[in-house]
């Protein structure tokens, strides 16, 4: 668990540190025109490697994938460090990514495969600190490291991290081998990692560097709905599908893909902009912007630490997807509230039962996805559960990121007429800090204020809506025995083979 628990954390913690960095390592290598492909080539990598990674460890072995996905990740971590332009910097995150996308379906599939998900809520609260502690500590940690360090140190902090991971887990893992005698599927790959690279460019790109109707969105959208539909075809016929297809005629695992992927539209949005909202309208500090979301963290955190316990004991889980979707449903409802008016510890209350939402669900949906396959299949399982997240994520940011900007343009116009977009020295409220907004004129001072809590509540308002597909979809998850070792109950087989490993 220890080393599980320590490589978790290398994966979350990442994108949160270099995050913090990124100014002063544009300052070093110039090249701020490519400044989003630093992000960009890493998020691609980890989102097209995560279902191959998953497949891979179910036909060769999750130990030897698990450690060979950990090196990769430290490789790229020092050759980051050591980058002396961005070309190679993009290049090497990269690589980082590729390894990025084994870490967190290794942890899930091992942890599957070692403890039957009866019991798994005795560690659910281990995680569900993990990446509390990775949210708030990432920008804190990225910080320190810049002013007192340097940029380089964002990357090799991961090295003494993963020394121990990677020792933890060759010493303490014992797992049985397994090899597949079947082919690779590497045209099902393929397909896959285009479909998945074209939908992440156009959440990316969409509204940012293009204009959604241009040729470059449109031509991406063709791309992955003509890859994506060709990838399930060719998953029909293959001996050893990449991702077998049967997996979606189980109504649960179908359903809680659909809440995980709404989980990721509502978490990744709101970390973005809840920040922005407290430094422009509230004049929080930018460098306290870890700790302005630890009220929804603290409520993730304790809320999942008790369900995971309440399942553990009982056995039941059902109730907790629909508490949990109606919880993170209010919680936007109540954020989409909020004015210039609105007070820290309101918004903070808010942010609280947001968490308290998401904690509800983060871990349930792993765990039904997990009961809802074959043991054979723990990998696979436990990468699509973390691809469609992450692909929520990516359309979270992306349709809230437009909603905003749209919004707030409109905002800004309406108090300031044609100063707002004819040179009169406003800026995107994106990339305006509390201290240069405190030097403009009151009258432009009080627009932003407006156009960004405008923006917020028509943010919020709108993954409300969304959060209610996850309310339906989880009225109809279906209450299947968790395989396990509850008191008084016999182990099924394959909580019996997982007690054997």
């Amino acid at each position: 668990m220890i080393g599980l628990v320590v490589t978790m954390l290398l994966a979350m913690l990442d994108n949160l540190i270099v995050g913090t960095a990124m100014p002063t390592i544009v300052g070093d290598l110039g090249g701020a025109e490519h400044l989003s492909w630093v992000v960009t080539s890493y998020t691609l990598a980890t989102a097209a490697s995560t279902p191959i990674w998953g497949k891979l460890g179910d036909m060769y072995g999750r130990k030897g994938t698990f450690l060979t996905s950990i090196v990769i990740f430290l490789v790229g971590s020092a050759l980051s460090g050591l980058s002396q332009n961005m070309n190679e910097l993009i290049g090497f995150r990269a690589v980082q990514g590729l390894g990025a996308g084994g870490l967190m379906v290794g942890v899930m599939s091992i942890m599957g495969a070692l403890v039957p998900p009866r019991d798994r809520g005795k560690y659910q609260g281990m995680f569900a600190a993990v990446m509390a502690l990775a949210t708030i500590g990432g920008p804190l940690v990225g910080g320190f490291i810049t002013d007192h360090l340097s940029w380089h140190w964002t990357f090799y902090i991961n090295l003494p991290l993963g020394v121990v991971a990677l020792a933890v887990v060759v010493v303490t893992l014992k797992l049985p081998k397994v090899r597949s005698t079947a082919k690779i599927d590497y045209l099902g790959a393929v397909l896959l990692t285009v479909g998945i690279t074209s939908l992440v460019l156009i959440t990316t790109w969409g509204g940012q560097q293009y204009a959604w109707g241009s040729k470059e969105i449109l031509g991406l959208a063709a791309l992955a709905a003509a890859s994506l539909i060709a990838f399930c075809y060719v998953e029909q016929r293959v001996e050893e599908p990449m991702l077998p297809l049967s997996l979606f005629r189980n109504l649960n695992f179908t359903l809680v893909s659909i809440i995980g992927f709404v989980v990721g539209f509502v978490m990744f949005g709101s970390t973005v902009f809840l920040p922005l909202y407290q430094q422009i309208v509230q004049g929080a500090s930018a460098t306290n912007s870890g700790l302005l979301l630890m009220p929804m963290m603290f409520g993730m955190l304790v809320i999942s630490l008790v369900v995971g316990q309440a399942v553990t004991k009982t056995g039941k889980y059902r109730i907790y997807p629909i508490i949990g979707t109606l919880v993170m449903t209010g919680g936007m409802i109540l954020l989409s509230t909020m004015g210039t008016g609105t007070s820290s510890f309101t918004s903070a209350c808010w942010m609280v039962v947001l968490g308290a939402g998401m904690g509800f669900l983060m871990q349930i949906t792993m765990l039904v996805a997990q009961n809802s396959v074959e043991l054979k299949d723990m990998g696979v399982a436990s990468s699509t559960a973390t691809l469609f997240r992450t692909i929520g994520g990516s359309f979270g940011v992306a349709l809230f990121g437009a909603l905003f900007n749209n919004r707030v343009t409109d905002t800004m116009k309406e108090r300031l007429g044609e100063q707002a977009t004819a040179g009169g020295g406003v800026q995107d409220p994106g990339q305006m800090s509390p201290a240069a907004l405190r030097k403009l004129p009151e009258a432009v001072q009080d627009a932003y204020h407006h156009a960004v809590s405008n923006g917020m509540h028509t943010v919020f308002l709108w993954g409300a809506g969304v959060a209610v597909i996850a309310i339906a979809a989880a009225v109809f998850l279906r209450e299947v025995p968790l395989r396990g070792t509850g008191k008084g109950e016999k182990p099924a087989e394959a909580s019996l083979e997982a007690a054997a490993v």
